[in-house]
């Protein structure tokens, strides 16, 4: 179980899965990184997705049941214009994936820090 009081920029209620299972099972270690970008970043960094269930992630993401955000290891932040190239600064210091979408409605910046031993993935891409 996450103590959320480690990470003071950020609440329980911001990682919850979408579905409405209730489940927020993020990543400690995730969770310190993306508190050390928030610090660093000095402004909110609202979450649109943390924590999806294997199931809603199925039924939103092309990575099926076992994307990125059904591991607690993944959240995807509302920001654009130079916001994101600040933001996004930050997040090649601390995360080893980052999807980039800043055309049209909904856009924002998804941070993972996930490895992949023998399989190098790729550390920016667009949506």
């Amino acid at each position: 179980m996450i103590n959320w009081d480690h990470y003071p920029n950020f609440s329980r209620d911001e990682f919850e899965c979408q579905c409405g299972c209730g489940e927020a099972d993020m990543h400690p270690d995730f969770m310190g990184k993306l508190q050390q970008a928030r610090t660093a970043y000095g402004k909110p960094m609202p979450i649109t997705s943390g924590y999806r269930c294997p199931e809603h992630n199925s039924n939103v993401s092309s990575t099926g049941r076992d994307g990125p955000h059904t591991t607690g290891r993944a959240a995807d932040i509302a920001v654009s214009h130079g916001d994101a190239k600040r933001l996004l600064s930050f997040g090649t210091i601390h995360f080893t994936g980052i999807g980039v979408k800043q055309k049209g409605s909904g856009r924002f910046l998804h941070f993972d820090d996930l490895t992949a031993p023998g399989h190098p993935r790729p550390n920016v891409w667009s949506y």
